[in-house]
C-alpha cells in the first residue's frame, strides 16, 4: 500500500485540454448506446476520456482463522483524478473513432496506481476492522477510454454516456 499521495501542483492547476483527431483507433470501454442512435437535430460529436480500469484483491490477515480476501474492481478517471468503484470489470474493444476530442491523462502510472491502492485500502476499512494493513494486488488491468457522445438538441446540447446511455445537459 502506497501512502504517499500524490499531487502534482502544475498539472492540478492546469485545465484539461484534449486533441482533437478526425480519426483514430483507441482502446474504449464497449459502448451500449451507439454513436448513430443518438437522436441529434445535428452532428453528434465524440469526446474519449482516459480511465484505467484494475482488478484488485485486498487480502486481509486473521489471527486463528484463514485470511480473507475483498475483491474490488477500482476505475480511476485519469483525467479528473478520481477513484470509484465499479460493478464489473468491463468489456474493451478496439475501436476506429472518427471527428474525437481525446482527453489526455493527468495521472501519471504511478499516480494511477497510488490512487487505486489508496481506493482499495480506504474500503476494506469501511469494511472490516484490520489489526494489520490488508495485502492488495492487482489481478488485472486495462487502459481504455469511455465514449461521450455530445448530440444538438432544440433546448440545448447534451452529453450521453454511451455506456449507461445517460444523457445531461451540457453547460456553456
Amino acid at each position: 500500500m502506497s501512502n504517499a499521495r500524490r499531487t502534482d501542483a502544475a498539472s492540478a492547476s492546469a485545465p484539461a485540454r484534449g486533441d482533437r483527431r478526425e480519426r483514430t483507433e483507441l482502446s474504449v470501454i464497449a459502448p451500449t448506446v451507439a454513436r448513430d442512435d443518438v437522436d441529434s437535430d445535428g452532428r453528434v460529436g465524440v469526446v474519449a476520456y482516459p480511465y484505467r480500469v484494475y482488478d484488485a484483491v485486498a487480502t486481509i490477515d486473521r489471527p486463528l482463522l484463514s485470511d480473507r480476501e475483498l475483491e474490488y474492481v477500482v476505475t480511476v478517471d485519469r483525467s479528473r483524478r478520481l477513484a470509484v468503484r465499479a460493478d464489473t470489470f468491463p468489456e474493451t474493444t478496439e475501436q476506429t473513432v472518427e471527428d474525437v476530442l481525446v482527453i489526455p491523462s493527468e495521472l501519471s502510472d504511478e499516480q494511477t496506481r497510488a490512487k487505486a491502492e489508496d481506493a482499495v485500502f480506504n474500503w476494506t476499512l469501511r469494511k472490516v476492522a484490520v489489526s494489520s494493513t490488508p495485502d492488495i494486488r492487482f489481478e488485472q488491468s486495462v487502459d481504455a477510454y469511455k465514449l461521450f457522445w455530445i448530440a444538438s438538441r432544440p433546448d440545448g446540447d447534451v452529453i450521453v454516456d454511451s455506456v449507461r446511455g445517460t444523457e445531461s445537459p451540457l453547460e456553456d
